[in-house]
């Protein structure tokens, strides 16, 4: 699944907070976006999911206008923060009820939950716990493995690093990647952590002020050259 975006203008008030020209990713990117806090990161990710109204130009997921069609959401996967869990519901019930409204039985919720097994690390079910006491870290892991365990064509996830310890940061940073690889998933994640993303991202792109300042393939080189424009901007 493609996505396109085109003359995408976002503004909060008198600040533009994002402002993309054109921007094509192809089926089966990994891409990586990055920029410091406020470049626009979450804004645009908001904006593909039809989140917010943008004020001019438009997104494409497969084709479709995410403002004016609701079918691409059966094929898209998102996790953006735990403010979209249901947390009244325990683990079990949060992730049935997402399967069920992908169509998805109980027992291939179960067959899917395998894979994540090491990364829920037997802290995420059989507790007795609503969603609404688990820590910042377990819902984070509620709340990407319910976009994941779908299958989706195309799957968004800000700051997936967030809130994990380092063991889980590599498991779902391997995770990630091997459905990316073995799906031919489109998979658009956002992070500060830059070794994480340019570990697996093909694509980099590089937010500033909402304005892309760079868009990579990804190389040798990548990390350094990121390293090197941050190091920049703190000295500016």
């Amino acid at each position: 699944m493609e996505l396109q975006i085109q003359n995408l203008i976002k503004k909060f008030g008198n600040n533009i907070a994002l402002n993309i020209s054109e921007l094509n990713i192809p089926k089966g990117t990994l891409l990586g976006l990055v920029g410091n806090n406020g470049a626009g990161k979450t804004t645009l990710f908001r904006l593909i999911l039809d989140l917010l109204k943008a004020d001019n130009g438009y997104v494409l997921n497969n084709g479709l206008d995410v403002s004016k069609s609701e079918f691409w959401k059966s094929h898209t996967g998102s996790f953006i923060d735990s403010r979209f869990l249901i947390e009244f519901l325990t683990p079990e019930e949060y992730l049935y009820f997402v399967g069920e409204a992908y169509g998805l039985n109980k027992e291939t919720v179960n067959e899917r939950l395998q894979p994540f097994s090491r990364f829920m690390n037997n802290e995420i079910f059989g507790h007795k716990k609503y969603i609404r006491n688990f820590s910042s870290g377990n819902k984070q892991k509620i709340g990407i493995i319910a976009a994941m365990m779908i299958h989706p064509e195309i799957l968004i996830l800000d700051e997936p690093f967030n809130f994990l310890d380092p063991s889980s940061q590599i498991e779902i940073r391997d995770i990630i990647l091997k459905m990316n690889q073995e799906f031919n998933t489109t998979v658009l994640i956002s992070s500060h952590n830059l070794s994480y993303t340019t570990d697996i991202s093909s694509r980099i792109i590089l937010l500033e002020n909402g304005i892309v300042k760079k868009d990579l393939n990804n190389s040798a080189d990548v990390l350094t050259e990121l390293n090197e424009y941050f190091i920049l901007q703190t000295n500016v």
